[in-house]
């Protein structure tokens, strides 16, 4: 019912369908599960108060693993959720490793040098984005796509 609510509403509400019921129903049950998030973040971070809140983190990288997974299959979603946090978690010691091979050959006191490994946590962000524009380019659609079903 909620695809077919998604795909057209006012079709679904033409069968007959409780399209209001079913969108409450939907942002309680949505409502729950994200104040049920909220309050683990809280205990995992002590305090969540507005002036921390990182909208990279919260937002986007959710978002990222939704889509790289695929938004139509809820397992296409958790899939996306461990690649995408598999990449953030490994971007900064990959990054750290190419850094010092490119600047292998430089002093340890060179201003460049010191700066590319201070930088180093910034490169998730490059990671991430390089990753989104592959996932993006070559599989549209996530890594498993929804299966359309046929009647």
């Amino acid at each position: 019912m909620m695809r077919a609510i998604r795909d057209n509403e006012e079709a679904a509400n033409a069968m007959g369908k409780n399209v209001v019921k079913r969108h409450l129903y939907i942002f309680v049950l949505g409502s729950a599960v994200v104040g049920i998030a909220g309050a683990m973040l809280t205990t995992y971070d002590g305090l969540f108060t507005p002036g921390s809140y990182q909208p990279m983190r919260f937002t986007f990288l959710i978002w990222v693993m939704v889509i790289v997974g695929g938004s139509g299959n809820n397992f296409g979603a958790v899939l996306g959720g461990f690649a995408v946090w598999f990449v953030w978690i490994e971007a900064a010691p990959v990054a750290l490793y190419f850094v010092n091979i490119f600047t292998s050959g430089l002093e340890d006191t060179n201003q460049f040098k010191i700066h590319l490994i201070n930088s180093v946590p910034y490169f998730r962000y490059l990671f991430m984005g390089m990753s989104l524009l592959l996932i993006m380019r070559y599989r549209p659609k996530g890594i498993l796509p929804e299966k359309i079903r046929h009647a």
